[in-house]
């Protein structure tokens, strides 16, 4: 294959990655942590990259993708899993909240009286048309994204942040109290909430399939050519992190700024005027557009491997129709619904990903996958009902033994604990059986 492809097909991946999410959370931790931004930008590329790019790697060692990582703990737990996994970051919320921030930061601004339900309607249309018709010829998605979209939003983010870092020449603050001390270790957990090893799941399959379009079949070829175009995307991801907290540490003495995009809108009409607001809206509008086009192809694509009897466009048009519907309930009311969701989701991910790049240590023990999950799962139910608001304060006492539960990785040591538990009894199982 050749180095231009897997290039292209790198970019490709880093657009379908870099949603607004990805563009706000680092400038508002480069706000906060001031003097200690380099610390804290650091600590959230190591997991806000490193994750992601795991969990491609994992898709592309296992045979059939999710499913594959999946079936290590139970062919039925798999299929649900998967489904989960599909619908979250797809119709029910990623998709949809692409199209609201798009609509909040990129195009209501512009308008009188900041819009209504009718403008979010005409503008969603609008969206999910484009976003179907570049979705319906998924061969045609490295071409489309990586060749011309992609450059130009690494171009429009590269212009943004460039003139921040020359232009403002303010000093930077002193750290809030939640930087002040253990920055790095901050700021890893922060990358942790981009929540885009999630998405990587879902990703996988499209860039595997992207690679056999350009003739990569051999199963090793397709490894190294998908931990390539992981590697790219990995470092783009990074540089844009890294210059956006950069831009946010210099405009803390603008502040205070409420979130990350309130922060760029203010640093883009600062350095601009009022083009900052259209560069802006232009970043924006292609950070969210290539993600859900990434989203419906993988969604798309994934349901019509275990449908094979629904064709791929049926299935583009229910997703794209059904998201439509689903982003006009508005953003506000679609984050409190899917954060929570995601929590929920978010570690069984990681668990399911770190586990099986070891899946030989132990030797395929389904007991191994299924107690580490199972410890996991108590963890991360808790943290998911907590963040829907359902009081969980009774359950403390019994959880927060666990290190780290303060801070939301309460599931990192029981898990650990239940692979061993898991591994044990799959071994005393198996002696027993070898002295029957």
């Amino acid at each position: 294959m050749k180095k231009k492809d897997i290039f292209f097909t790198g970019l490709m991946l880093f657009a379908l990655f870099f949603g607004a999410g990805n563009l706000i959370f680092p400038p508002y931790l480069g706000m906060e942590a001031g003097k200690a931004v380099w610390p804290a930008i650091i600590g959230f590329v190591v997991t806000g990259v490193s994750l992601p790019i795991l969990s491609v790697a994992a898709i592309a060692l296992a045979k059939d993708g999710i499913q594959s990582i999946g079936n290590y703990v139970h062919p039925l737990f798999s299929l649900c899993f998967s489904l989960i996994i599909y619908l979250a970051i797809g119709p029910f919320f990623g998709i949809p909240r692409g199209a609201s921030v798009t609509y909040e930061m990129g195009v209501k601004p512009f308008l009188r009286g900041n819009g209504d339900a009718f403008s979010l309607l005409l503008f969603t249309i609008i969206f999910f048309v484009i976003v179907y018709w570049l979705s319906l010829n998924p061969s045609k998605l490295v071409d489309r994204i990586g060749e011309i979209l992609t450059p130009i939003l690494l171009l429009s983010i590269a212009v943004l942040c460039i003139a921040g870092i020359i232009q403002l020449q303010n000093p930077l603050q002193e750290p809030t109290e939640k930087y002040a001390s253990a920055p790095f270790f901050k700021g890893f957990m922060e990358g942790y909430l981009t929540m885009d090893a999630i998405a990587a799941l879902a990703f996988g399959i499209v860039v595997v399939n992207a690679l056999k379009d350009r003739g990569v079949h051999q199963q090793s070829a397709m490894i190294k050519a998908t931990i390539q175009a992981g590697l790219i995307a990995g470092v783009g991801l990074a540089l844009v992190y890294i210059a956006t907290a950069l831009v946010g540490a210099k405009m803390s003495v603008n502040g205070p700024f409420a979130n990350g995009g309130d922060l760029l809108s203010s640093a883009a009409a600062l350095l601009f005027g009022s083009g900052g607001k259209l560069l802006l809206g232009v970043i924006v509008a292609l950070a969210c557009l290539t993600t859900c086009i990434g989203l419906t192809t993988a969604c798309a694509q994934y349901f019509h491997e275990i449908t094979p009897n629904i064709s791929y466009k049926t299935y583009v048009t229910i997703i794209t129709m059904f998201s439509l519907v689903v982003s006009n309930l508005g953003l506000n009311q679609l984050i409190s619904i899917s954060a929570p969701a995601l929590t929920m989701i978010y570690p069984l991910a990681i668990v399911l990903v770190v586990m099986s790049f070891f899946h030989r240590l132990y030797k395929g023990s389904t007991k191994t996958y299924g107690m580490a999950l199972l410890f996991t799962s108590v963890f991360s139910v808790y943290d998911g009902l907590k963040a829907f608001g359902v009081d969980t304060q009774w359950l403390e006492p019994l959880l927060s033994w666990s290190p780290f539960f303060s801070v939301g990785l309460g599931w990192v040591v029981p898990a650990i604990i239940g692979a061993i538990i898991g591994f044990v009894m799959d071994n005393i199982v198996l002696k027993q059986h070898r002295t029957a």
